[in-house]
This record gives C-alpha cells, sequence and structure tokens, in this order.
C-alpha cells in the first residue's frame, strides 16, 4: 500500500458497522450514499482487501471487514487524541481529562455526554480509551485514567462508584433465523442451551448475562464464536451465523432498519451503567462535571 487510508473512509467502515447498512452509516457521518459507496470502493482497493459483501438486498461486511473495523477503531481513538491534544496547545490552560469507557458506553452514550461537558469547558482536552468493562476498571485502579464508565450487573469492587444510566439486553437474530417465527418468548433453559455469539470474557455484556442464566439455570450459554467488539457480534448475527444477546443501545439502529430482530425473553436483563473512579468519595472538578453531564442525560 503506497499511501495511507483516508481517515473520513475509516470513519464511514465503522459507521457501516455500527449501524448495519452502507445508507445508514454515510447518514451517521453526513455523507451522500454515492459517494460513500465510492469511498468504501476506494478503501478496498488501497487495502487490497474486500471489504463488503454486496448483494440487491444491501451490503454485509466480509470477515476481513470486521477485522478492518476493529482496527479502523483503533485508527480513530489515535487520530481523536492526536487532536484533542493539539487542541490543548492551543488553549493553553484548558486541562485535560483521561477517561476510559466500555464499548457500550464510548459508542453510544459517550460523545453526547463530552459534548455537553465542553459547553462549560470549550479548551478541556479529552483523552478517551475504549476498553471492555474489566480493563477499564483495571485503568481507573492502575492510575492510567482520571475517570471510568462501565456496566455490568453489580458495581465493581476497589473504586468508587455512582450510577449514571440504564440499559438492557436484548436477544437478536437474523431475519432467516427460525426464531422470528416463534409466538413464545425464548425461557431461560432454552437460552442456556442454545450456542451464541458472544463478547470476550471481561465484557459487562457478557458477565450480565452469565450470571443471570447461571443464576436461573445453574450455568452460562454455550459459546458459539467470541468476538471482540459490539459491532463485530452485531454484523456476524445479521450474516446468519447465530443469535447474541446484545446491548439495546448497540441494536437499535439494526433493529428499526430490520436487518436484526428482536427475540423475547422470559428474562430480566436490565443493568445499571456506572462512573468508577478511585480517591475522594465525592468527586470534584472536570470529572464530576462530566459524571453530572452523564446523569442529566440520561435521565
Amino acid at each position: 500500500m503506497e499511501e495511507w487510508p483516508e481517515t473520513a473512509a475509516l470513519e464511514l467502515l465503522v459507521a457501516v458497522a455500527d449501524h448495519g447498512s452502507v445508507s445508514a452509516g454515510a447518514r451517521s457521518v453526513g455523507m451522500a450514499q454515492p459517494n460513500a459507496s465510492r469511498s468504501l470502493a476506494r478503501l478496498e482497493r488501497a487495502l487490497g482487501v474486500g471489504l463488503l459483501v454486496r448483494a440487491t438486498t444491501g451490503a454485509r461486511l466480509t470477515p476481513a471487514g470486521l477485522l478492518v473495523v476493529d482496527w479502523a477503531r483503533d485508527v480513530l481513538a489515535a487520530s481523536r487524541t492526536l487532536l484533542d491534544g493539539a487542541a490543548a496547545l492551543a488553549t493553553p490552560g484548558g486541562g485535560e481529562l483521561a477517561v476510559a469507557a466500555s464499548q457500550t458506553v464510548a459508542e453510544h452514550l459517550l460523545p453526547a455526554w463530552l459534548a455537553g461537558l465542553r459547553v462549560a469547558h470549550a479548551g478541556l482536552s479529552v483523552r478517551v480509551e475504549v476498553r471492555n468493562t474489566a480493563e477499564v476498571v483495571a485503568d481507573v485502579l492502575g492510575g492510567r485514567c482520571d475517570l471510568g464508565f462501565v456496566e455490568g450487573p453489580r458495581a465493581p469492587r476497589g473504586v468508587r462508584t455512582s450510577v449514571v444510566a440504564a440499559d438492557e439486553l436484548v436477544l437478536v437474530v437474523g431475519p432467516d433465523h427460525p426464531w422470528t417465527r416463534r409466538r413464545t418468548r425464548v425461557t431461560p433453559d432454552e437460552l442456556a442451551r442454545t450456542p451464541l455469539l458472544t463478547r470476550e470474557p471481561g465484557s459487562g455484556t457478557r458477565v450480565r448475562l452469565d450470571d443471570e442464566l447461571v443464576a436461573r439455570t445453574g450455568h452460562a450459554a454455550p459459546t458459539l464464536q467470541e468476538l471482540g467488539s459490539n459491532a463485530a457480534v452485531r454484523v456476524a448475527v445479521q450474516a446468519g451465523a447465530g443469535p447474541a444477546v446484545l446491548s439495546r443501545l448497540s441494536v437499535a439502529d439494526a433493529l428499526a432498519a430490520g436487518t436484526l430482530l428482536e427475540v423475547p425473553l422470559d428474562l430480566d436483563l436490565g443493568r445499571e451503567l456506572r462512573a468508577v473512579w478511585t480517591g475522594p468519595r465525592r468527586l470534584t472538578g472536570v470529572a464530576a462535571d462530566l459524571v453530572a453531564v452523564a446523569r442529566a442525560q440520561g435521565s
């Protein structure tokens, strides 16, 4: 490859994974669909890898495309770090806040929270690291970030916590899955016998589901395949690889578009999203302001 891929093309590719289609991804980044299709085609030529399978019914990511999406997220995060750092240098005294967030929070809630925070702190530089819940807690305990946001069935040990929002997990399948035709809820026993597409161990989504199934049936569901991001799980479900249990936040667009379908569950999988930190019980400064914004938007 002779040239670096365009950041805008990588952002579009990630948006396609997050929103379930080229058209929805293009809308989310403010790009016309014909331009989006050309941008993705240029990216495929530049990388020498097929990223999408195109059909009359739409487009889906290839297995290679799923991997490139995960790598693209790291590139985009590094780009944001560069831009935030440059902004801080251009605005002396603006300060810096290091935040670690679980994938669901980072992808679907944190951007709006940070936009609200910048109303009062225009010169602030924010460094964001996207981790799973266990890694966020480790970063907070290790002093690698000032504030973390996690998902899970219970408050993590060793850190201060504050509930900022609520979420729920839902069972989703592709449009051709047999469960789309059933008229009864999937029971805990059925789900615990069904191989699922899942996130990796340490993910708040995985922990919440496993804990509930173990409490109700004595064991967790078998794993069909482990994937490292919500987007990768979602795209695999859309491709017909199997069912999954994911955050409603992460599948809302796909459910609205009909590329995923929700199957009713006889199981309560609500959960709380929490801010986590170390030190004094009462947060102060910019970190406290960010938690206040999160609570206000989550209420």
